[in-house]
């Protein structure tokens, strides 16, 4: 069984900046990368749904499969930004303390 406090953990450290990178990320790179406007779509439900659950550990298998086949499982295409990059690698993060 995964670890809430663990998730909560990492969660508290990468909100954050998420909720900085997402939207500048689908502004700059959306017209050229659209599946990443669902991905902000996605993160902003993850980001609910864990913000409501509190120090319970919210169900987000659903958005966490969907990510991960939008994301075509976080992998960064050839043409973007670091902050792409990072939106990936922090989302990769939270994907797997989630399921550990």
């Amino acid at each position: 069984m995964s670890n809430p406090s663990k998730f909560n953990d990492v969660k508290e450290v990468l909100f954050p900046t998420l909720a900085q990178y997402v939207p500048i990320v689908a502004r700059v790179h959306g017209e050229n990368h659209p599946e990443f406007h669902e991905v902000y779509k996605l993160v902003d439900a993850i980001m609910e749904k864990a913000n409501a659950a509190g120090a319970e550990k919210p169900d987000l298998d659903k958005e966490f499969n969907k990510l991960r086949a939008v994301s075509d499982d976080y992998t960064v295409p050839g043409d973007v930004c670091e902050s792409y990059e990072a939106v990936y690698k922090m989302l990769a993060e939270l994907d797997a303390t989630y399921h550990a």
